[in-house]
């Protein structure tokens, strides 16, 4: 702490807690940054869902947990045990364990639905500015916080996991920009209140908490609690990951991804400290996650690296960077990198504050006259993180925006439109990947797939390979069987294609 109240009087207009008009202005800047933010978020989201943008896996799985939440049942997903053949009555807490979706429930009774979920998502994302803003404002002061919250607002790991649907990494942003600002301003409770709601956002988060006592161990007073954060981060993941899981009816190996290292943990943990370049090794292999791991940080202008910070996001990154399966984790797409997004703009802004104190750059700056002194400024860095991040914009999923289509449906998501509107309220229908969320508040859905499920009704795409097939000719060929075994076809447009047979309802 000690260093961070130097820093706060080193940093230029600290004062973000004074009364006045100044602080109520900040008030209501930072208040209005989240709206908009909210808005962006949210407006962004739902507009997928309207053009058909969005998908059963992973939607409608949190469609339905939260549903069942909301009717004061477990957290049932029809379709992810059935698809997964854990069965119909399979509870998501067997999937991972996230007992904090259970808040969103009462949501759900102002309106159920998938569209509820993102707005949710979008909501909670844009929260976590207020966080960002506190850690910069006491380094960098206003104006380095008011750039630093825009850059983590429009940071390509936040669009890319709007673009995928809803996911419990909704709510790491917040919590783990409250464990770090709160802890930093010596509110040891409160970070700790967010720790362990981290907890019960994903059996793994204890990784974040582990690296974020590795972070304390490097700070001298702190090292205790630094102990503390570690072994308990330890502990829950192992805890959530082994027991909970199971418990639950899940499988506590069905994402072991480190078959390169070992058959489990014990035997992949004595394999990396036999064989260390094995898990080096497997750090950049493939090349690809290399390509992720940069681009985590160079639209970070590469300040996380001046900073112990990163440590926060090092067990979380080595997690899935040590895999050898589920090519996703290490994909810049879906919603992974959210969750050590927050952590790591965090981490930047605390790197150039240490660099603005280092006394050979600052020689080096005074040199440079009135530019120098321009440079200097406590919200330059800050600036050209938000810059970064608004140059990475069209490259990455916000990129959509520009897309006309976005904005009213074209003529395959009108036909999809069609379609889903031919099967009635409260049937079973197995549905095409991104169809599921149309009909998820209205029906009882279930994925589409190779394996036949006789539900009355199946909403099937034929023009376009969708999961979990692996071409266009299967789902075909899958449509046939159908036809051949009975099922009559009432509606066909545009590569949709509606099914039904009469008979009863085998769930």
């Amino acid at each position: 702490m000690a260093e961070a109240e130097a820093v706060a009087v080193e940093g230029p207009a600290g004062g973000g807690g004074r009364p006045g008009a100044g602080a109520r202005r900040r008030a209501w800047a930072i208040a209005a940054l989240v709206t908009a933010s909210a808005v962006l978020d949210s407006a962004y989201a739902l507009l997928r869902l309207h053009a058909f943008r969005a998908s059963t896996y992973d939607l409608v799985i949190f469609d339905q947990a939260v549903r069942s939440y909301s009717r004061f049942g477990a957290p049932v997903a029809i379709v992810k045990g059935v698809h997964n053949g854990f069965g119909p009555g399979f509870s998501v807490l067997g999937d991972h364990f996230s007992p904090i979706l259970a808040v969103l429930a009462p949501l759900y009774w102002i309106h159920d639905g998938p569209g509820t979920l993102l707005v949710a998502q979008g909501v909670l994302f844009a929260l976590a500015i207020v966080p960002v803003w506190r850690f910069t404002e006491r380094r960098l002061g206003a104006g380095g916080a008011y750039c630093a919250a825009g850059a983590y607002a429009l940071s390509w790991p936040v669009a890319e996991a709007l673009a995928f649907d809803f996911h419990e990494v909704a709510f790491v942003p917040l919590l783990s920009a409250l464990m770090i600002e709160r802890y930093d301003a010596g509110r040891r409770g409160r970070a700790a209140l967010a720790a362990f709601l981290l907890l019960l956002v994903k059996e793994d988060m204890g990784l974040l908490l582990a690296g974020f006592g590795l972070f304390l161990l490097t700070r001298r007073g702190e090292r205790r609690a630094g102990l503390a954060y570690a072994a308990a981060g330890v502990a829950a993941t192992a805890v959530c990951s082994k027991i909970a899981i199971a418990a639950f009816g899940g499988d506590n190996d069905y994402y072991w991804a480190y078959t390169s290292l070992g058959r489990d943990l014990p035997h992949a943990a004595a394999h990396v400290l036999l064989h260390p370049w094995d898990a080096v090794a497997a750090i950049g292999t493939p090349p690809g996650k290399l390509t992720m791991m940069a681009l985590l940080v160079l639209p970070l202008l590469l300040l996380p690296l001046a900073s112990p910070l990163t440590l926060v996001v090092l067990p979380p990154l080595a997690e899935r960077m040590l895999a050898d399966r589920f090519a996703n984790w290490w994909a810049p797409h879906y919603h992974y990198n959210a969750f050590i997004v927050a952590a790591l703009v965090l981490a930047a802004v605390d790197g150039a504050a240490r660099l603005r104190r280092n006394a050979w750059l600052r020689s080096r700056v005074r040199r440079l006259g009135r530019l120098g002194h321009r440079l200097g400024a406590a919200w330059v860095p800050a600036a050209g993180l938000l810059a970064a991040a608004i140059v990475t914009v069209p490259f990455f999923a916000f990129g959509d925006l520009g897309d006309p289509a976005l904005y009213s449906r074209n003529e395959r998501a009108s036909a999809a439109a069609a379609a889903v509107a031919k099967v009635p309220d409260g049937a079973l229908v197995e549905v095409a990947n991104g169809v599921g969320p149309a009909l998820s508040g209205r029906t009882r859905v279930l994925l589409w797939d190779w394996q036949p499920r006789d539900a009355p009704w199946v909403v099937a795409d034929v023009e376009r390979r969708t999961f979990p097939f692996p071409s266009v000719a299967e789902q075909q060929r899958r449509v046939a069987l159908l036809t051949a075994s009975g099922y009559l076809e009432v509606f066909a447009r545009d590569g949709y294609v509606v099914l039904h047979r009469a008979g009863p309802d085998p769930w």
